[in-house]
Parts: structure tokens; C-alpha cells; sequence
């Protein structure tokens, strides 16, 4: 957040990577606190709404015609099919022990599958995940190629809003270097471990950048093939795609128009949103988040106390058997006992 507010403004680049005159005033929301988390459990709950029911039949497993023998033969008194002349009659039936029967507990669709979260979680979540979007380090740690990128966050010029192909898009994302972050993705697809193969999930791939931008004027035609690119209004802003996995730190590259609307979308510190109603940006819990240097600073210091190194002796057990003198302290008359001893062994 400090590299981040440390530029308050912005250059803008044009599709062929060059800075235009056009400079933006870093938005507000950039400098919200980053809040992992919140992020997690948001995106945890979020990402459960999606789901669809399943269960297992009803009559799964209990549709033979079976009865207990009882007691008294010597075999369990699990219920067992009916009948003679096959191999099914006489075996176990019903049982989630048994070969073809029922599971344990089957399944049904009326589990609670969705979850709602309240709303000042989510944008606090969502704007806790665009903060963090602007930290090179957290985006770096997340595993996107941007090295080579010439400025951090990517802001670009609202003519890429207006391109309509993809040979178009890709030259743009190999002049600002941004083409490296997608020959990650095509690096990392692979076959899905697990049935999903069987299911339509055959392949996976990581994720690429999020695309940003204010008005669609042929910009998802011209992306949507690229693999690992995932385009996203502005305006509709969400965490499943900011912050993929509940993980802070995805590559962002915004449109300038974009860019520009999020102060007025997340307002600032000194006003509220104009679309969110009776939303503030969140204050950081600490002023200062650097533990370290709180902890050393002259102040903190001086209230402490210098610390103390006490001498610890470590004492030797001694046996008083094979000890004399430990013996004494013990029995002072140990002594004496063993004089008459002696003299007395002296005089046999």
C-alpha cells in the first residue's frame, strides 16, 4: 500500500505502450486496508452459491425383498434377500455394509447449499481485494509475469474499449509486456486431476489478467479467446474474479475511463460513494502496519524495561550414600554413627 501511495499519479498508456500526455490521479480505494481474512471468508461463502443440488435416489439400495432370520443360525441378523436358486438369496440387503445396499445417511437435496453475506463484508472484501491488486509484490507472489509491465497498476487508453479482434488484443498485450502473464497460463494447462475429467472439466489452466473496463464498445469480442483472460465491467466488480482461490493479488490492467470512475463508484476519504448507498472506504485498524518498527521506535523503547540475564546455577544431586558431607546435612548424627563403627569394628 505505501509503493502504491507513494505515486499518486498514474501514467496512461496507448495500445502501442507509449505514456500519453494523460495523467490519473491514483483513486482512493487503493489505499483501503488489505484485510485477507475478510477476503477468504467472503469468497468461501461467495463461491457456495453457485452450487447445485444433488442427492442420491430415494429407493437407492432398498429395492429388494428382504427380512432378517433372526436369531438362533449362527449368521448376523442383517436383513437378508428372500428366495433360493441364485446367488442373491440368502446375502445381506439394506445395510451401508452391504453390497448393494444403501449409504450411510443418503443424501438429499434439501441441505442449506447457499449462504448469504452481508453486504458491508462483500465491499469491504472487494475493495480490500482492489488495494491489493496495486502491490507489484502481492500480485508477483500470486504468480503473474509482470516484470516487464512499464508501470504499476496498468492504466490504458479507452481506444482498447474499441477493439473488435484478437490479433488486435494480443499485439497490445505483447507491446506492454503483459503477453508473458498468457504464456504462463498456456504453460500450466493440464488435465484435471479426479473425475471432473468425466464430467466436461477435462483441462485446467491457471488464471491470466482481469480486463477492466467502462464501456463495452467491442473489447470482449476482441479479448474473450485469449486463454486465462477474464473481462469484467467496472461497475460489476467481483471478488470470485479479483481475487480467484480467496488469493490477494490478481493482475488488473484498467481502461482509463475505468480507472477514473472508481473513486466515484468506492468514494474517497473524504466523501461517500455515489453509487453505493451510505458506503465509506474502511479505516485501517493501525495507522502504521509495520510491526517492527513500532516495536523499535525511540518511544516503545524507552518505556521498557532493560532486559535482565539471571545467573542460573545448575546444582549437582549428590548421593548421600557415597557422600559424606551430604549425608551430614542430612543426619548430623551420621557421623557419630560412623565412628562407633569403626570402633567398634576395630576392637572385633
Amino acid at each position: 500500500m505505501a509503493l502504491v501511495a507513494a505515486r499518486p499519479l498514474i501514467s496512461v498508456y496507448n495500445e502501442k505502450s507509449e505514456a500519453t500526455e494523460s495523467k490519473v490521479l491514483l483513486p482512493s480505494v487503493f489505499r483501503a486496508p488489505i484485510r485477507p481474512d475478510i477476503v477468504s471468508y467472503v469468497h468461501d461463502q461467495m463461491s457456495k452459491n453457485h452450487r447445485q443440488p444433488y442427492a442420491v435416489s430415494e429407493k437407492a439400495g432398498m429395492q429388494s425383498s428382504a427380512e432378517s432370520w433372526g436369531t438362533g443360525r449362527a449368521v448376523a441378523r442383517i436383513p437378508r434377500v428372500r428366495g433360493g436358486g441364485t446367488h442373491r438369496s440368502g446375502q445381506g440387503a439394506f445395510g451401508n455394509m452391504c453390497r448393494g445396499g444403501r449409504m450411510f445417511a443418503p443424501t438429499k437435496t434439501w441441505r442449506r447449499w447457499h449462504r448469504k453475506v452481508n453486504i458491508k463484508q462483500r465491499r469491504y472484501a472487494v475493495v480490500s481485494a482492489i488495494a491489493a491488486t496495486g502491490i507489484p509484490g502481492l500480485v508477483m507472489a500470486k504468480g503473474h509475469r509482470i516484470e516487464e509491465t512499464p508501470e504499476f497498476p496498468l492504466v490504458l487508453s479507452d481506444k482498447v474499449e474499441e477493439l473488435k479482434k484478437t490479433k488486435e488484443a494480443v499485439a497490445v498485450l505483447r507491446k506492454l509486456k503483459a503477453w508473458n502473464d498468457i504464456e504462463k497460463v498456456y504453460a500450466t494447462k493440464r488435465f484435471r486431476a479426479g473425475k471432473g475429467k468425466l464430467r466436461n472439466r477435462r483441462r485446467i489452466m491457471k488464471r491470466g489478467p482481469l480486463i477492466v473496463y467502462n464501456k463495452d464498445n467491442g473489447i470482449t469480442r476482441a479479448f474473450r479467446n485469449i486463454p486465462g483472460v477474464t473481462l469484467i465491467n467496472v461497475e460489476r466488480l467481483n471478488l470470485l474474479k479479483i481475487a480467484p482461490g480467496g488469493h490477494l493479488g490478481r493482475f488488473c490492467i484498467w481502461t482509463e475511463s475505468a480507472f477514473r470512475r472508481l473513486d466515484e463508484i468506492y468514494g474517497t476519504y473524504k466523501q461517500k460513494s455515489l453509487t453505493k448507498n451510505d458506503f465509506s472506504l474502511p479505516l485501517p485498524k493501525m495507522t502504521n502496519s509495520d510491526l517492527g518498527r513500532l516495536l523499535r521506535s525511540d518511544e516503545v523503547q524507552r518505556v521498557l524495561k532493560v532486559k535482565s540475564h539471571p545467573l542460573k546455577r545448575r546444582l549437582v544431586k549428590k548421593n548421600p550414600l557415597k557422600n559424606t558431607r551430604v549425608m551430614a546435612k542430612l543426619n548430623p548424627y551420621a557421623i557419630t554413627q560412623k565412628r562407633m563403627a569403626l570402633k567398634k569394628h576395630k576392637l572385633i
